[in-house]
């Protein structure tokens, strides 16, 4: 630490700022990197195994090296002109103008990056490497694009680890809050760090703002039933008529469901019991040792159909509408191709799928997590018989690692900043386990063998499924901006199921953009009545709606099935055939 002079003459310890020659040794460090990087690709095409002669899928009998060698030599004249504008200003003239992604780059944002000379060329430095060893990776020829892409994202995640931003030396919002805060700040983020390593979690918001059934998940309701598998919890009717036809909904059970039910403003399930529904949803119980041999036909007969049957017979109907979220959705339609292949499809009256997948051969980041190594890691992690949730946080927190670790690494770890209540984000940590035997299944079955869409592939209890027999009227949404299942992979539902389908894009991601409630005035979505066979296509010709696509799923819902009767009686939780057993949310939300 050195000193330095205030106006008041006293004296402050300012941290050392790298030299440099420390500078230089960085960034021969990063060249380097992407130097190993391509070698790598090399070293790899020269282990591949000789085709087959007449293979008409051989690669190239011998790799190409000029666009590897033409990317180094780019980096290499880039790097010498960003050393020249630096020590040369005069000499090297005006720096070209920014991209305008770097402009809105977050890590970027405060001013010190780019008025004080020594930052700005670190900053600059940087994001010219990253640059360059990203296009050193599209510049490896010859290599299998499945395994490209895999080289693509460790690299980008090492891009973003490796951000001076992320790092006290180099960053000068922490080197000043340092020394404003005399050291304090320091501390505060070591006893963060050392917080989040003994529970072995990353934390993203303060954990004691919220709090289940007291200012989260408080839609008033009661648990009619709780099965070793699931609770079903009934919400309390806030109208005179209720829609004739129950809506249940299926959230995944990779998280807990209150994301449909945050707070007031926020909650899907309080708006459609305001719209007149009469509610149910499904809080599954996080697995534990009891539940090593759950496979996924357990969620499908003893989870979705036992919830469907079971309300059907509360309430006297002959059907349900459902909704599945993500996974939840993806099991709805096994449960529905299964209600069709028993010939009791009349069970349930329409189906919506929030940003869910069937057909994965275009399931994003996630299939990078996918191969025989990853599963078999996953198995040594799950000696118990379940999968401890904190290790599938980690791997959604991975898929977007700039804001959902480095940042907090910044603002907590390195800046000491006190955590954000955040009702989205507490949720987000909330983690549940997952059964190892369903979770391995899952993976190799759908992400990785891809077996749903190829008819008889998967059977639930012994029968052959088919989705191409369902003929339920559907409803799907995806998200435009979805890095968990994209719209792209949720379109494909379109071409599977033989039913009516009406498909919905709605703007921004995977919880944003089901979490949208019109009073929020939000974001928009696409709707097409039109015919097409992709989603370019019905993009090309789709009509954009300002605001939450609620309000259109309400008119859908009410089309299908209009007629209301009074909520009394059985449509009041707990005064029908089922009893209360506890207030709304439950006990499984809050087991760990």
């Amino acid at each position: 630490m050195a000193d330095r002079a205030h106006t008041d003459g006293s004296q402050a310890a300012l941290p050392a700022i790298p030299t440099l020659e420390e500078l230089q040794h960085w960034t021969w460090v990063m060249g380097r990197a992407q130097q190993m990087l391509m070698e790598h690709g090399f070293d790899m095409l020269a282990r591949l195994p000789e085709p087959p002669a007449h293979s008409p899928a051989s690669p190239p009998a011998l790799f190409d090296p000029v666009p590897a060698i033409r990317a180094s030599a780019d980096f290499w004249a880039d790097t010498m002109q960003l050393w020249q504008r630096f020590l040369d200003p005069a000499a090297a003239g005006a720096a070209p103008p920014e991209p305008p992604e770097r402009a809105r780059d977050k890590r970027f944002k405060a001013p010190q990056w780019r008025e004080q000379p020594l930052f700005d060329f670190i900053r600059q430095s940087y994001l010219l490497i990253a640059d360059h060893m990203v296009k050193g990776v599209d510049a490896i020829d010859g290599v299998d694009e499945r395994q490209k892409e895999r080289i693509r994202f460790a690299t980008q995640g090492f891009i973003d680890a490796m951000s001076p931003s992320n790092f006290a030396a180099t960053n000068p919002l922490v080197l000043e809050k340092i020394v404003e805060t005399r050291g304090e700040s320091m501390l505060k983020g070591l006893q963060n760090m050392l917080a989040d390593i003994e529970k072995g979690q990353l934390t993203h918001t303060d954990s004691a703002a919220f709090e289940v059934g007291r200012n989260i998940a408080t839609t008033p309701g009661k648990v009619v039933k709780r099965t070793p598998l699931y609770e079903l919890i009934h919400y309390a009717p806030t109208t005179e008529q209720v829609f004739a036809t129950p809506l249940v909904i299926f959230p995944p059970w990779i998280n807990r469901f209150y994301i449909l039910d945050l707070t007031p403003e926020k909650s899907f399930i309080r708006w459609a019991v305001e719209q007149g529904l009469s509610v149910f949803v499904v809080s599954w119980k996080s697995a534990d040792a009891s539940m090593k041999d759950v496979v996924w036909d357990d969620y499908v007969e003893r989870g979705q159909i036992d919830a469907i049957d079971t309300i059907r017979e509360l309430l006297g109907v002959e059907s349900v509408h459902a909704i599945g979220y993500c996974v939840a959705g993806t099991t709805l339609a096994a449960t529905l191709a299964l209600l069709e292949a028993r010939g009791e499809a009349g069970k349930v009256a329409s189906a919506t799928f929030f940003t869910a997948q069937v057909d994965f051969e275009q399931a994003g980041d996630l299939n990078l997590f996918v191969d025989d190594e990853q599963l078999k890691l996953i198995q040594s992690l799950s000696g118990d018989g379940y999968l401890d949730g904190r290790y599938m946080a980690a791997t959604f927190n991975l898929l977007r690692g700039r804001d959902l670790i480095w940042n907090y690494v910044t603002n907590n770890y390195l800046m000491g900043e006190e955590y954000a209540p955040f009702d989205l984000l507490h949720w987000n940590g909330d983690v549940t386990n997952l059964p190892a035997r369903w979770h391995q299944s899952y993976l190799s079955d759908l992400y990785r063998d891809n077996k749903l869409v190829r008819p008889g592939a998967i059977s639930i209890s012994g029968t052959p499924i088919d989705l191409g027999t369902v003929r339920t009227p559907t409803y799907v949404q995806a998200g435009r901006e979805d890095h968990i299942a994209p719209a792209e992979s949720v379109w494909k539902i379109t071409q599977h199921f033989a039913g009516p389908i009406r498909f919905v894009l709605a703007g921004s991601g995977h919880i944003a953009g089901v979490v949208n409630p019109p009073s929020a005035q939000k974001y928009q979505y696409w709707t097409n009545d039109e015919p097409a066979e992709t989603l370019e296509a019905f993009v090309a010709g789709a009509r954009e709606t300002k605001g939450s696509w609620w309000p259109d799923w309400l008119g859908w819902i009410g089309e299908r099935a209009p007629a209301k009767v009074a909520a009394e009686s059985a449509r009041i939780p707990g005064e029908g055939a089922l009893a209360a057993l506890a207030d709304a949310p439950g006990d499984y939300v809050r087991m760990r």
